[in-house]
C-alpha cells in the first residue's frame, strides 16, 4: 500500500470521527468534516467510500448537498449559528486582549461564511416521505 493511500485512509477514519462527534457536540461542525471524510476515502479505498457514502450519516448530512448541490435551511441554520457561537468566542477573547487585527480577520471570515452559505449554496425544500402504494391505494 502506499504511503500517501494510507495517509488519507488515517485522515479519512479521523475526519469520519471529528464528524460522528460533532452530530452529539454542537460545537464540533459535522459537514465539513463528512465532505473531508468523502475527499479522503475517495483517493485512498473504493471500498471505504462505498462503504461510507452508503451510512446513513452521510446520507443525512451530505447526500443533498452532493447530488443537488443543496442543502436543506435547518442544515445550513445548523452550521452558521455553531459557526457564529464559535468564532463569537474566539473573537471575544482576542478583542478582550486588544487584538484586533485577528479580530478583522475573523470578522472577515464569518462574513464570508454567512454570503457563502446564504447566496453560494442554494437552499432545498424538504420532500416528504413518500407513501407506501399499499395507503395511496386505500386513501383512493
Amino acid at each position: 500500500m502506499k504511503v500517501k493511500r494510507i495517509i488519507f485512509v488515517v485522515l479519512g477514519c479521523i475526519c469520519m470521527g471529528l464528524g460522528c462527534i460533532g452530530i452529539a457536540l454542537p460545537v464540533l461542525p459535522t459537514v465539513p468534516f463528512f465532505l473531508a471524510t468523502v475527499f479522503f476515502f475517495a483517493n485512498s479505498s473504493q471500498k471505504l467510500h462505498d462503504w461510507f457514502v452508503g451510512t446513513k450519516m452521510y446520507k443525512k448530512h451530505l447526500e443533498s448537498y452532493v447530488k443537488k448541490k443543496g442543502m436543506l435551511m435547518k442544515t445550513k441554520l445548523t452550521i452558521i449559528i455553531t459557526m457564529t457561537v464559535m468564532m463569537g468566542i474566539g473573537f471575544f477573547f482576542m478583542f478582550r486582549k486588544a487584538i484586533y487585527v485577528p479580530c478583522a480577520i475573523l470578522a472577515v471570515v464569518w462574513i464570508s461564511h454567512i454570503i457563502y452559505f446564504f447566496f453560494g449554496v442554494k437552499t432545498i425544500k424538504e420532500t416528504p416521505p413518500a407513501y407506501p402504494e399499499h395507503l395511496e391505494a386505500a386513501t383512493r
